[in-house]
């Protein structure tokens, strides 16, 4: 079963929604998928966040927490990120070597 079920799920899939990501937020209800994405940042961010570093499959490979005006480690084999609030991902018990369903669940932005 997916850790996402009921929680919402936003994809930032185009290159302007990546590069803007959770920036201008005070928070995210849920999560905030970018994809393609190996390597993130908290520069400008106005709170800590978890991300969830997976491989194509949705494999977790990696989860850290970073406070802002942080960058992240480069994860080569990461094909997409999930992000929340710190504590969030840990809530949903997200941890390396699970296999996480987050596009059945997925609303896209336009």
């Amino acid at each position: 079963m997916s850790p996402f079920r009921g929680v919402p799920v936003e994809v930032a899939g185009t290159r302007a929604q990546r590069r803007r990501g959770l920036l201008g937020r005070d928070g995210i209800d849920g999560v905030l998928v970018l994809e393609p994405c190996r390597q993130v940042h908290t520069v400008g961010m106005r709170f800590p966040i978890d991300v969830a570093f997976c491989a194509r499959d949705g494999r977790v490979l990696r989860v850290v927490t970073m406070r802002p005006g942080r960058v992240s480690r480069v994860v080569w084999r990461s094909r997409f990120v999930v992000e929340a609030e710190a504590g969030g991902l840990q809530a949903l018990d997200v941890e390396p070597g699970i296999v996480l369903g987050v596009r059945e669940h997925a609303t896209h932005d336009s």
